[in-house]
């Protein structure tokens, strides 16, 4: 909720600061190693704990040397920070292993087909989740978890007859999400189970806005701005084909997906999915802006010690820009028939209807969907905590800031401002 009394950011919690603490003591003292940001070792490391070195196609490499070198000069990470980005990519390492070993004893996996996946496309904090959880109550559509999102791979020894210990893990890291900043569930409710974007795929192959949200690493960002991510859709695929399998789910039923990424990747998803389909989201940029500030400055604050609004503010003005010129310059590759775009304001005012016309859109009868929806948006209410506030002075920014660069895409996509939308929220 867009609060104009707000001027100053919150604070991360008392936990993160016991917890750098104690890190820097036991570094310090010699009975914790400092963490190690070189990309050799790490992958060393991971390769003799797991037993194998085959982590698939090597593009990865290149991303995860420059997001590594901007972890070391760039985002000014505490001890504890540091050591929990190494831990990071350790884990998306042993993901990668795990997975092609997946591939290797089941072969059939990568035969699967991804048919006619649907996208929901749109800039941060425009609504893409609530459209992407809306579609998902339908069960002819198949949709990542959350849990999947931050485990994509399962563990060696799975059965799909077994319980599977990444929804275990799933829930110990929310408890230690909620312990290290609450505010980043007001921003984003979800749980274990919820439908989730594959953002955690993208990551992967260390991709992606992910790390900008959670680091300070502009130079990583503009890196990968200009760089060409279809291997990383590639392996996107390759791992909603595993997904799909270990969830036991048709291959005939179309994906139902969604990450702002693809605002700026849209000439290597089509070239990956060439049948997709296309839901553009639209939203007050004087909301995006300031909401994806405090998103990205509720995960950046936890792991330095020198996080700074006004960057977090500037720096994310400008990848909304970049966002939104990307996605208007990749969508004139799509044929209308394959693109619909909703406002943020009229789901707010009437899901029902919103949906309707989706579904008019996706040629499918919403009546059978309807009851699940309507349980979704129970579930939803019930899960939603304290509204999330926010504000663009908190962050070093006034309205003409963001109107100056973004006034353009408000006139051509007729998109409702401040004060002229009536139940804006979030």
């Amino acid at each position: 909720m867009l609060d104009k009394s707000i001027e100053k950011p919150p604070r991360r919690t008392r936990f993160v600061d016991a917890v750098q603490v104690a890190t820097s003591l036991a570094t310090n003292s010699g009975l914790l190693k400092p963490a190690v940001l070189e990309q050799q070792q790490i992958m060393d490391t991971v390769a003799e704990r797991v037993g194998s070195d085959d982590f698939g196609d090597p593009w990865f490499e290149r991303p995860l040397s420059v997001l590594l070198e901007s972890l070391k000069n760039e985002a000014q990470l505490h001890e504890a920070g540091a050591w929990f980005a190494v831990k990071q990519c350790e884990k998306v390492l042993t993901d990668r292993l795990w997975a092609q070993q997946w591939f290797a004893q089941h072969p059939e996996i990568l035969a699967r087909p991804l048919l006619n996946p649907v996208f929901i496309v749109g800039p941060m904090r425009s609504g893409t989740t609530r459209l992407h959880r809306l579609l998902s109550a339908d069960r002819r559509f198949v949709h990542m978890r959350s849990f999947e999102t931050i485990s994509p791979v399962p563990r060696p020894g799975f059965t799909h007859e077994g319980t599977d210990s990444r929804i275990a893990f799933a829930k110990r890291a929310r408890k230690v999400a909620k312990l290290a900043n609450p505010h980043t569930l007001a921003i984003h409710p979800t749980g274990p189970m919820q439908p989730e974007e594959e953002l955690g795929l993208l990551v992967n192959s260390f991709w992606g806005m992910k790390h900008e949200a959670q680091w300070y690493v502009p130079g990583y960002g503009r890196w990968c701005e200009e760089q060409d991510a279809t291997p990383a859709y590639e392996q996107m695929a390759r791992l909603l084909k595993l997904i799909g399998w270990s969830q036991q789910a048709s291959s005939l039923k179309p994906w139902v997906l969604k990450t702002p990424q693809h605002m700026l990747d849209l000439d290597a998803l089509l070239a990956v999915f060439p049948d997709a389909r296309f839901i553009f989201t639209h939203r007050d940029p004087l909301r995006v802006v300031a909401s994806s500030a405090s998103l990205a400055w509720n995960q950046t604050c936890i792991y330095s010690d020198d996080a700074q609004p006004d960057i977090v503010g500037e720096e994310w003005l400008r990848k909304t820009q970049v966002q939104i010129g990307r996605m208007q310059q990749g969508r004139k590759a799509i044929t209308p028939d394959r693109v619909i775009d909703v406002h943020y304001e009229d789901v707010d005012a009437d899901w029902r209807g919103a949906m309707s016309r989706i579904y008019d859109f996706l040629d499918l009868d919403i009546e059978h969907a309807w009851p699940a929806m309507e349980a979704y948006c129970q579930e939803a209410a019930a899960l939603k905590g304290q509204p999330h506030r926010y504000s663009l002075a908190e962050f070093g920014l006034a309205e003409h800031d963001v109107m100056d660069r973004l006034g353009a895409y408000v006139q051509d996509f007729a998109v409702p401002q401040e004060g002229k939308a009536a139940n804006a929220r979030r």
